[in-house]
């Protein structure tokens, strides 16, 4: 019969605390997810293992309704293998300038962590193909507490004016909730031919050092070997919201090596990867930092080392 430590429990609880406490945002480019798409159930499959690593997942190019309500059912039947949480979703309208090219930005967040507190539709006519769709979200699982996610899924041939507009609705939607900590995200074309670097002068977003990009140029949110473009992208505002963001967790999720995918199989779904960030839970300080927390760590496991 084996000897345990009584500091092991402790070692355990402070490991399960620091996961546990993480919450993590994302956005993905589903390309034309509509009921048709939702009825494949390897598609479905797939995008409900992407949307349930998520406390909040912004999903871009979804053509109709049908499809999230399929999703949400076969995520909230399978909730004892999804982590046992519940989902949600907040849908804007239908957005486009062509009838056969009408899309909606989705939300779907757990209800048990975090709470819808409001939506607001960008209306200023002709500076977006499909105008973003602000909501406010509010969670007590992490120190931040209220921010306001602003999607942007941008038309190619417009992305540089389109992500320069994002400053427009930034003032807008801070100004509406009293609420500077807003997160931009979703498919901006921010690479490649449809935005350069010298384009970056004629973009606020850029220019305005109080917004932080944390997808990089040189990440490759693509699944084509053919393409090595940051086409989808992540953006802070503000000291409070960087502080909140644990470091180096902004990044693509490559469900393709990860599900063991054929490339083939994943173009079906779609040509885009998720990104996601991931914020310190309430359980740790703002000013927490992984050094901190690692050597925090290293205590609890140097003293039960010294106790075998």
């Amino acid at each position: 019969m084996g000897w345990r430590s009584p500091r092991l429990p402790l070692l355990l609880l402070l490991v399960r605390l620091v996961s546990a406490s993480d919450f993590k945002i994302c956005a993905y480019n589903v390309e034309k997810f509509d009921s048709a798409k939702a009825s494949d159930s390897r598609v479905l499959h797939i995008v409900k293992r992407i949307v349930s690593r998520c406390d909040v997942c912004l999903l871009q190019n979804v053509l109709d309704s049908g499809a999230i309500r399929t999703l949400l059912v076969s995520l909230n039947r399978d909730t004892g293998r999804y982590d046992n949480y519940s989902y949600r979703s907040v849908s804007s309208e239908s957005l486009g300038n062509s009838p056969v090219d009408m899309q909606h930005y989705v939300f779907i967040y757990r209800v048990e962590n975090v709470n819808m507190t409001g939506q607001h539709q960008y209306l200023q006519k002709n500076t977006f193909v499909r105008p973003p769709f602000a909501v406010q979200f509010q969670s007590n699982k992490i120190a931040i507490g209220r921010f306001v996610l602003v999607p942007l899924h941008s038309d190619p041939g417009q992305a540089v004016q389109e992500i320069d507009r994002l400053y427009d609705v930034f003032k807008e939607v801070s100004k509406k909730w009293n609420n500077t900590n807003v997160m931009f995200l979703g498919d901006f074309h921010a690479s490649c031919a449809y935005v350069t670097r010298a384009n970056r002068k004629n973009i606020r977003l850029y220019s305005n050092y109080t917004f932080h990009w944390l997808i990089r140029d040189k990440v490759d949110t693509t699944i084509s070997p053919d393409t090595n473009c940051a086409f989808d992208r992540i953006v802070v505002h503000g000291k409070s919201f960087m502080k909140a963001v644990i470091p180096f967790s902004a990044n693509v999720f490559n469900y393709v090596k990860v599900f063991k995918l054929p490339t083939s199989k994943a173009l079906e779904v779609s040509s885009s990867l998720p990104v996601e960030v991931t914020l310190k839970g309430s359980a740790l300080p703002l000013q927490a930092t992984p050094l901190l927390i690692l050597i925090s760590v290293s205590a609890i496991v140097q003293s039960f080392l010294s106790a075998l």
